[in-house]
């Protein structure tokens, strides 16, 4: 909300109560927490809305999965909630991300799908009937999700990546679905075997290895790339698992 507000504060081209161009802000997170934002671009033939423009900033970037999208006003308007087309576009390409709405008691985030009820999704091929697994929210319809860059996706395929290392990212032991966030998204079913609490300090080479790494300073490293803010006595989740079906599912 506040990346939103901030693009649209600082690129507004319209004062208060007039009619402009930009007078819309949106930012999107993806699934690796990346955020991106956009503006409108008012025309009378259609122009894009707020959250289409961010979504293509998005995927500029390479970011496939997204958690959650945000549009607000110029001058303080505060949330607005999506368009009838952004609600469509949403639903036929990611109906399990969130969309923050205002409602009377404040801001709430819903699922995308729930915005279209009894919607028929669009593809390439033409409309789809009704499909009710839509309207089951994947990270509670199963085993719980542990999501991972595509980069990943071979090592933890190959029995080379046993163990992933989270700050404020929980788990819980036995089954799990990997998640990987690539281009056609792929899950894998696995069993998490093992959750060690431990500081960030307290990492071990045998943990880097696991992970398919080799010293412990290499594997702090490379958490400071995932986590900014990650310092030597925050506690950290070293999780165990193994892959139930190394074939996976796209």
């Amino acid at each position: 909300m506040e990346l939103a507000r901030r693009t649209i504060d600082a690129h507004t081209d319209a004062g208060p109560d007039e009619d402009g161009i930009h007078t819309m802000g949106a930012a999107v997170m993806a699934a690796d927490y990346r955020m991106f934002a956009g503006v409108n671009l008012y025309h009378f033939t259609g122009g894009p809305c707020a959250e289409l423009v961010a979504l293509g900033a998005a995927r500029a970037q390479g970011a496939r999965q997204m958690r959650c999208i945000v549009a607000v006003g110029n001058h303080g308007r505060g949330i607005i909630g999506p368009c009838g087309r952004d609600r469509q576009v949403f639903v036929d390409y990611y109906p399990t991300m969130r969309v923050i709405v205002p409602t009377p008691e404040g801001p709430r985030s819903v699922l995308a799908a729930d915005l279209m009820p009894l919607t028929q999704r669009w593809t390439p091929e033409g409309m789809n009937g009704l499909d009710p697994s839509l309207y089951q929210d994947p990270e509670t319809a199963g085993p719980p999700i542990i999501r991972f860059n595509p980069r990943y996706l071979e090592d933890v395929r190959s029995g080379a990546k046993t163990k992933t290392t989270r700050f404020r990212d929980p788990a819980q032991l036995g089954p799990a679905r990997l998640v990987f966030e690539s281009d056609p998204e792929v899950v894998l079913p696995a069993e998490v075997t093992g959750i060690r609490h431990c500081l960030v300090s307290d990492l071990t080479n045998q943990d880097a290895q696991a992970e398919g790494l080799t010293t412990a300073t290499e594997l702090r490293e490379g958490l400071k790339g995932h986590y900014p803010d990650l310092v030597g006595s925050d506690e950290v989740d070293v999780i165990t698992f193994q892959i139930n079906d190394r074939t996976g599912a796209a």
